[in-house]
């Protein structure tokens, strides 16, 4: 209980006495607020206020389209080994995360699915990719698959002896629809990545499901949303690595857009794309950085639009793209090279007008 201490106020004489009374009231009351509010003071100590930090460095993400090993690929493989990816890997050598779409399954386990293409490369060439400066694959693709559960064990094992992660794939649901993490000076990167396209034939069997393995399949797009949740839950910039759109077209399909509309709508900071083998427009979308096709890093094709490569790079800062790059290349013998002089400048111009039929700005 607080005391006030004893006071003879006839000893205070005339005006001055009833001053001093006042006065005195005045710190008898100080002295019961103080006492009062010491409490909520010990329990908000002002060292419990987070100083404001400098804002974290930008970090700089790449990004680059379908890659496999097939038909001139293999020997080339043969004759050259992990040299091959050397083009591709000077585009991607100063950024701090890159991911390209492993198109192919790797290993030599399994049987070949009942599709008009199967794919199936080396262990090998993960090594190779990893050493070309790519970070993590997606394998949530039409391919990812190709030879069948063993292959995809297969494959998964292969990334994670080789120290290259595959993502979009899993045991079960949960685990093939986790991000892949990494922590970049202090900044935590997620990549999600999923299919929307997949034979009809092979959707069941391939989408993984809560008790047996496969691929993150879009087609549940409450799932899709979900991992981005997941995601933007842990990281500072999330990305969404998506297989989708028509083979052969440049222009995004109206179901990319909505689903990029979604994906941006559940918290997705960037969205790559492929699966068309054509290059497709990119720009802003909704507070979001979209790329919807990266077109053919490593491929078999080698001529005409499917041809067309190159790298994206996005400068990004606690979820926000600061600045983009595109760095045209031209498949040569199969893999894409940088472009340079004037055929870099019509390459880059062609890109940046793919955006005439898309739903992105600059």
């Amino acid at each position: 209980m607080l005391r006030s201490p004893a006071v003879d106020a006839r000893r205070l004489a005339g005006g001055l006495g009833t001053f001093l009374l006042a006065q005195l009231a005045l710190v008898i009351i100080a002295a019961a607020a103080s006492a009062t509010l010491s409490p909520l003071r010990e329990r908000l100590p002002l060292s419990a206020v987070p100083e404001a930090g400098p804002p974290p460095s930008p970090v700089t993400l790449a990004f680059a389209g379908d890659v496999h090993l097939e038909g001139l690929l293999a020997e080339r493989w043969a004759a050259e080994g992990t040299a091959l990816f050397d083009p591709l890997g000077a585009m991607l050598a100063d950024a701090d995360v890159a991911v390209v779409n492993l198109e192919t399954a790797v290993g030599a386990a399994g049987e070949p699915e009942q599709k008009q293409y199967a794919f199936q490369a080396p262990a090998e060439v993960l090594t190779g990719l990893r050493d070309a400066g790519v970070d993590a694959a997606s394998v949530a693709n039409n391919h990812g698959m190709d030879y069948g559960e063993e292959g995809l064990a297969a494959s998964v094992a292969a990334g994670q002896a080789a120290g290259l992660p595959l993502i979009g794939a899993g045991r079960d649901a949960e685990e093939a629809w986790a991000p892949w993490v990494t922590e970049v000076r202090g900044q935590r990167i997620a990549v999600v990545a999923a299919t929307l396209v997949l034979d009809d034939n092979l959707i069941e069997g391939w989408s993984a499901g809560a008790d047996h393995a496969g691929l993150a399949s879009a087609r549940d797009v409450g799932a899709a949303e979900a991992a981005v949740r997941q995601a933007r839950a842990v990281a500072d910039t999330v990305v969404v690595y998506l297989h989708w759109g028509t083979e052969g077209e440049s222009c995004p399909s109206a179901p990319q857009r909505w689903m990029a509309d979604r994906l941006v709508a559940a918290g997705a900071d960037v969205i790559v794309g492929s699966h068309t083998h054509r290059l497709q427009a990119a720009g802003f979308k909704g507070g979001a950085f979209v790329a919807y096709g990266l077109g053919n890093s490593v491929w078999y094709s080698d001529g005409g639009e499917s041809a067309e490569s190159g790298v994206l790079r996005l400068t990004v800062q606690a979820g926000e793209v600061l600045g983009y790059e595109w760095v045209p290349a031209r498949l040569a013998g199969g893999v894409a090279t940088a472009l340079e002089g004037e055929g870099a400048i019509a390459a880059h111009d062609a890109w940046s007008g793919l955006r005439g039929c898309a739903d992105v700005t600059p």
